[in-house]
């Protein structure tokens, strides 16, 4: 509690093109997470998906059969997290050939279409959806063959996207030193991905790894998901947490309670800005003014080369209600003007280094996200 954390200003940046990643097929994989976000069903040809809304009183599944079914889970938030989002999506089109068996081509690109409308911000979604528009155009074949390519194409970005939690656990862990008390923000965990989560992989990793790490975690207005989600689920991997709401996090900086600073991300932009849960900014500039290292863990699937810098990314509006009757009770006046932004954007400026499962780019720059593909 009293060393001071490695300021990544003085440390030389990495290459990671020259850098040799750990890899997770000659390691016995780690149990990272207790609880998946979702999983395929294969006799009931569904998703059997955990409703996070209900979390942390109660531990509920639901049964998606349908792409209508599934664009409402992804809109209330019973499904969240970009990757989970991109995993969830991938099925969805799936579910699209247990309705209609004619022309299943047009139905799947047509449920592929709808599903892209749920969420605007998350672009795992948009990458998840392309990959599987990318099956279903021009298929030659029935709909029980278009099926199993697929469910193939979907069970790949699942599998893939949990080699990518394990190795950002791999890569955070040398980031984040023994004995450093982190901050988060948001939930980025295992059930916002398909287990091993981002910017919460390092964390649930350490207890299995013996290297200890604290957790502080800002509860996350308007929906709390950091109080919800993220306590809970760092509660049950053992790992030692002082849950605070958002407005203590200067404070709680200020005395010297926080060594780093790992969060998520939604989108980044090709120059590194990123986009994340409604507060990271604020995060960002205290961290700064506080000589805290900050730093954004995420899949390469979440960087849009597409959008140059983070002032081009669109951002999500949520309800009023979620601002006027949190969780059903009514805490602002009648007709009160509300503005419920569902995310902000950090400047690249600001992040010590976004760490991917490909390697850790220090310092991000337009010229450094790029050589990471």
């Amino acid at each position: 509690k009293t060393r001071k954390p490695e300021n990544p200003k003085t440390r030389k940046p990495e290459n990671p093109k020259t850098r040799k990643p750990e890899n997770p097929k000659t390691r016995k994989p780690e149990n990272a997470s207790m609880i998946p976000p979702l999983r395929w069903n294969d006799a009931a040809r569904c998703v059997d998906m955990l409703d996070q809304t209900q979390l942390p009183t109660a531990e509920t599944w639901l049964q998606i059969k349908t792409p209508a079914e599934m664009g409402a889970a992804i809109k209330r938030l019973s499904v969240r997290g970009a990757p989970a989002i991109g995993i969830a999506a991938a099925y969805g089109v799936i579910l699209s050939l247990n309705e209609r068996a004619d022309n299943p081509v047009a139905h799947a690109l047509e449920s592929a279409n709808y599903l892209a409308t749920t969420r605007p911000t998350a672009v795992n979604l948009f990458w998840a959806l392309d990959k599987m528009r990318a099956v279903a155009t021009g298929f030659d074949g029935d709909a029980e063959a278009l099926y199993v390519a697929l469910l193939a194409a979907a069970k790949r970005i699942h599998e893939e996207d949990l080699a990518a939690g394990e190795q950002l656990g791999l890569y955070g862990l040398e980031v984040l030193q023994e004995g450093m008390r982190v901050m988060t923000h948001c939930h980025a965990g295992g059930v916002a991905t398909s287990g091993y989560g981002t910017a919460l992989a390092p964390l649930l990793m350490s207890t299995a790894r013996g290297v200890h790490l604290e957790a502080i975690v800002n509860e996350t207005r308007p929906l709390l998901q950091g109080s919800r989600i993220t306590a809970w689920e760092l509660q049950k991997m053992g790992v030692p947490t002082t849950l605070i709401t958002d407005s203590m996090a200067g404070h709680a900086m200020q005395q010297g309670m926080v060594d780093a600073i790992i969060v998520g991300a939604d989108r980044i932009a090709a120059n590194g800005d990123a986009a994340n849960k409604i507060g990271t900014y604020a995060l960002s500039v205290l961290a700064k003014a506080h000589d805290i290292p900050f730093y954004v863990s995420a899949p390469c699937s979440t960087i849009d080369l597409q959008v140059a810098s983070g002032k081009d990314i669109e951002i999500e509006q949520r309800s009023e209600q979620e601002v006027t009757h949190g969780f059903g009770r009514q805490t602002a006046p009648d007709n009160i003007s509300v503005y419920n932004p569902a995310f902000d954007v950090t400047p690249a400026a600001n992040i010590a280094a976004i760490i991917t499962e490909r390697g850790i780019v220090w310092q991000p720059t337009t010229e450094k996200v790029a050589g990471l593909f």
